[in-house]
């Protein structure tokens, strides 16, 4: 399976990365912002995406709209500091399939991509 890690820094994009690989992705590509990731995601089928929400050039939450504009229904899990439940309403009425607040321990994130998916 193949899936797309959007976020600023590349330490967070590491750690997300393997908490892929532990949930089974074997292919997982990064960008380092929403402009990069809608780019990504135009280009290439992805089975899930990992979107940051507060990035240069163009923000996660502007990138799930502009992704689910274009008829794209991959899944897509923000992870994110906005812990707000305002926020979480907003990024799922973009089009998220699902939330996760940083900071997180990789198990809950590797239980939160297998829900999100249907895996078990």
């Amino acid at each position: 399976m193949k899936a797309l890690v959007v976020d600023d820094s590349e330490v967070m994009r590491k750690v997300l990365s393997g908490a892929l690989q532990r949930a089974g992705f074997s292919d997982v590509e990064q960008a380092a912002d929403g402009e990069e990731a809608v780019a990504a995601v135009n280009e290439t089928e992805f089975n899930l995406i990992l979107m940051d929400w507060y990035m240069p050039n163009k923000l996660g939450i502007d990138a799930v709209k502009e992704i689910r504009a274009a008829g794209k229904t991959v899944p897509i899990i923000m992870v994110t500091t906005e812990a707000e439940k305002t926020r979480v309403l907003e990024a799922l009425k973009a089009g998220a399939n699902n939330y996760i607040i940083k900071p997180f321990e990789p198990p809950a994130l590797v239980a939160k991509i297998k829900e999100t998916l249907g895996m078990d």
